[in-house]
């Protein structure tokens, strides 16, 4: 028992070390690009009926939460089928290997939020440029198992991040344009590059950004 264990132990470490080093074919350009539209009509939404999201930071950021919740949905729907799809064997490692590096940016947005709003209301107007730079880090960690232009993506939620925080440190206040724009782009870019990179059959099988299937 004791060898079969150690054998079992050696395959799956095996498979992670393949997983680690497979191109993931996961996100697809379709969903990412439905995420983007999400984020700019929930901007659309907000300056109609919301009309001083500082006033009403609960809403603002519940409108923002529900949002990011429907897209994280349709993204880990479509990842868990593409996934099994191109990786076949080892879907399961390279689900898990994709939310381990998204994992940490993800609990920090929710753990920043969460201590804004209860301990620092006032400074609030900082968390649409954070949540950007925390999805830039993000992307900047999965760059080695996604197109290498992905860090594209990466870049620009960098620099919205900063560029908001700047822009709303003048006055403090909340802005549906300030959180839809930068995401509605930055996802948006994220569909073209993966599009450019995934040239998907209609059975998704045809890659061209220089890994073969064989390395699936």
């Amino acid at each position: 028992m004791r060898d079969l264990d150690k054998a079992l132990a050696d395959i799956g470490s095996i498979r992670q070390q393949l997983a680690a080093g497979t191109m993931f074919r996961g996100f697809g350009p379709a969903v990412m690009a439905v995420t983007g539209a999400l984020a700019l009509f929930t901007a659309i939404a907000q300056s109609i009926w919301l009309d001083e999201p500082t006033g009403h930071p609960h809403v603002f950021l519940l409108s923002w939460v529900v949002a990011s919740a429907a897209s994280a949905a349709l993204i880990g729907a479509e990842m868990i089928a593409r996934t099994r799809r191109h990786h076949s064997g080892l879907a399961d490692a390279m689900i898990l290997n994709a939310i381990e590096q998204f994992l940490p940016a993800g609990a920090a947005g929710v753990a920043i939020a969460l201590v804004l709003l209860q301990f620092a209301p006032d400074s609030l107007w900082m968390l649409p440029g954070l949540w950007q730079i925390l999805v830039s880090l993000g992307l900047f960690a999965a760059v080695r198992s996604l197109p290498r232009a992905v860090v594209l993506a990466a870049a620009w939620y960098f620099v919205a991040g900063v560029a908001v925080l700047i822009m709303a440190s003048r006055t403090h206040a909340l802005s549906p344009w300030l959180m839809g724009i930068p995401f509605a782009a930055g996802q948006l870019l994220l569909a073209a590059i993966l599009h450019f990179a995934f040239a998907d059959s209609d059975g998704g099988d045809s890659f061209t950004s220089g890994r073969s299937d064989d390395e699936d």
